[in-house]
This record gives C-alpha cells, structure tokens and sequence, in this order.
C-alpha cells in the first residue's frame, strides 16, 4: 500500500496541521515499516527536514501566495499523487482536491471557519471555504479528531457518519512531570517567569477567548491580589480585527496590567518546561478540534481549568475542572492555587487521562482507515 502525502504544512512543526502529518508520517513508519510512502511538498519547502528514513520526497512547481496555496491543492499535488503511483492520496488538513487518482483521505481538524463567522469575513475566505467544503465530500473517507469534531463535520459539511473516522491526537513522551525538569529553572529565567504564576499558552484568534480568561482573573485578584500573575504565552497577532480583537486593550480597560506577563513566542522545545512551571494551566477557548495544548499540560502534571465546552467533556473528563462562566473559572482557578489536597487529586487525575492518547494509537488508527479504503 502506497499513501503520498500533502505535505503543504511540513515546514510549520509547530501548527497543528504540520505537527499531525510529522508525528502520523514518523510513527506509520514504525509501526507499519512495509507501508511506502511520499510527501509531496509545495515549491517553497526545497530542504525539507526531519522526514524519516525510506519516505519518498517529490517536491513541485508552482508559485507562492494564498493562489500558490490553492494551485498545489487542486493541481500540483494530484499531478504528483499521480505520478508517484499512490493508492491513497492523504490530505492531512482541511484542503483536499476536488478530483484524484488516488482514493482520497482527508484529515478535517475542526471546521471552525464554517461556525464562527469572523474566519469567513473576506470574499476570498468564502470562496475558500466553500471550495473545500465542496472538495471534503468527494473524499473516500474523512478522518476527525473527536467525536465532537466528527458531528460538527456531519452537520455543517454533510458527509455520512460511516465515512468519517475519528483518531485521537497524542501527547509527546517530552511532556512529563519530570523528563528534563533540570532545565526548567534556566527555562524560568529565560523567560523572565516569577516563581509561581497561572498559564495560558496558544493563539490569540477569537476562538481562544481569552477576553473570559481576563475576565475571570479580575475575579482571581480580588481574591489574591497581584500575588500569582497570569502568563499569556504565544506570539503576538496585529491586535485589533475580527479574527484578533485587541486584548491589550481589553486588559487595560480591566485594570490588568500590573498582573499580566506577554513573553511572547515560546520555542517549541521550551513548553514542557512552561507547563511544569505553571501552578494552573488554562484553556478558556469556545471551540477546538481536540485540544492538545490542554493534554500536553495535564500530561506535564499540571491543573488545568479550561471552558466547559462539547469537546472538553469528551477528551478531558474528570482530568480538568471545567467551568461555564468567568466568575466560575476564577473560582477554580482560586481553588487549585490554595487547597493542596484539590490540587494533588486533579494532577493525578489529568496524568491518567492523558495516557490514553498518543500519537502511536493515532498512527494506527489512521493505518485502519487506509486498509478500510483499500478493502483489505
């Protein structure tokens, strides 16, 4: 069996679309070493790194730009996808090609642009959407990452619930409450972190709404002060559109900068560090796909306070306080930073819910739906 892969987001690790295709390719390749495989890689990636050993790399033409993006989707690739002889052509993100050769497998995510409209403000967001939306049901079989992810896709995309797989995302060994703990305090000063502090690490998109995290922690210093600040970890965005409304702002108008800490991006191999740091990690985000960051946490044998939303009550459990409210969220945030015995018993519970997800239970899982496609 032969899958050659889109490999348009293998040059960005640290995004979810490239992160799953990494860690998919490198564990298909052990646990499945007779399985070949391609990465079909866009114009602009020419010294790919860390693909694994016996993976074919093909790389094409084309041009750069969100027209470049759309030309290796719908004719680079399946050009590729046909010359390399492949029996199963892997989109591992929301961008399939509305015809292959090869059986077609997608990899949906989530479909966040399809229910919150400020990803689709833009004519050319639109005509983006409704191109791959209308690409996604011509696919042999969709992949999703939640049972949640999986009934959004049926309902807002309409493909039929036996086609689409759901194959839980996993966190890396690095994530550990001790596996290279010794670093952790260089990793506080280079970050300039105080000795204790609650954390929140990702993107600044709408989504993320970390307007109800800044709300619950005016609720937070009422009770404790400026004792514990809150670190707002990730690269900044240019504040002040639909997709990235201006938070600095809004913590102004809060009062809260005196207890707030922006270090800006954080390097990939520093956030086990980070999480081990934190004494809570929060998530106060109104949709997600799976939500690894909240599981790479848990896993570092952190709290983790996050928004009782459909997907947290699935993946997460008992493993997280989940709250429906800002006041609610100050409350268990409160709570964890001061009854130890809270504290202990929501570390342990999160370390035993993310054990059942790793990228090797991934990796098989999508293994089942290519000998699925294949009829084997």
């Amino acid at each position: 069996m032969h899958i050659a892969f889109n490999g348009w987001f293998w040059d960005q690790p640290h995004v979810g679309s490239g992160q799953y295709l990494r860690r998919l390719i490198g564990q298909l390749r052990r646990i499945a070493p007779e399985l070949e495989m391609t990465l079909i890689l866009p114009p602009h990636i020419q010294s790919p790194d860390a693909v694994p050993e016996n993976v074919q790399v093909m790389t094409s033409g084309g041009f750069g730009g969100r027209l470049g993006k759309v030309w290796f989707e719908q004719r680079s690739y399946p050009r590729l996808v046909k010359r390399s002889g492949a029996d199963i052509a892997h989109v591992p993100y929301w961008g399939p090609p509305l015809a292959s050769s090869a059986r077609l497998v997608t990899t949906i995510l989530d479909v966040a642009p399809l229910i919150i409209p400020d990803y689709t403000s833009t004519l050319w967001t639109r005509l983006y959407s409704a191109l791959v939306t209308t690409a996604a049901t011509g696919a042999a079989h969709t992949i999703t990452i939640s049972e949640t992810a999986k009934a959004d896709i049926r309902r807002y995309i309409g493909i039929l619930e036996d086609e689409i797989s759901v194959t839980y995302l996993g966190a890396d060994d690095r994530f550990h409450p001790q596996m290279g703990a010794e670093h952790d305090e260089a990793i506080r000063e280079k970050y300039n972190l105080p000795d204790r502090f609650v954390l929140y690490l990702g993107g600044f998109d709408v989504r993320k709404q970390i307007n109800l995290l800044l709300l619950a922690y005016t609720y937070v210093i009422e009770s404790e002060g400026n004792e514990v600040p809150l670190v707002l970890a990730g690269k900044e965005p240019a504040w002040g559109t639909s997709v990235f409304p201006d938070m600095r702002a809004y913590a102004e108008e809060l009062n809260l900068e005196d207890v707030l800490i922006w270090p800006g991006y954080i390097d990939e191999a520093d956030k086990p560090a980070l999480y081990r740091l934190a004494e809570v990690f929060v998530s106060p985000v109104m949709y997600e796909g799976f939500g690894l960051p909240v599981v790479e946490a848990m896993a570092s044998g952190t709290p983790v306070v996050a928004n009782e939303i459909d997907v947290y009550e699935e993946t997460l459990g008992d493993g997280a306080f989940l709250t429906a409210s800002a006041r609610a969220m100050a409350g268990a945030i409160i709570a964890l930073l001061l009854q130890e015995p809270l504290r202990e018993s929501m570390i342990n519970q999160g370390r035993a819910q993310a054990t059942r997800y790793n990228w090797r239970k991934t990796a098989q899982a999508t293994l089942e739906v290519y000998e699925k496609v294949m009829g084997l």
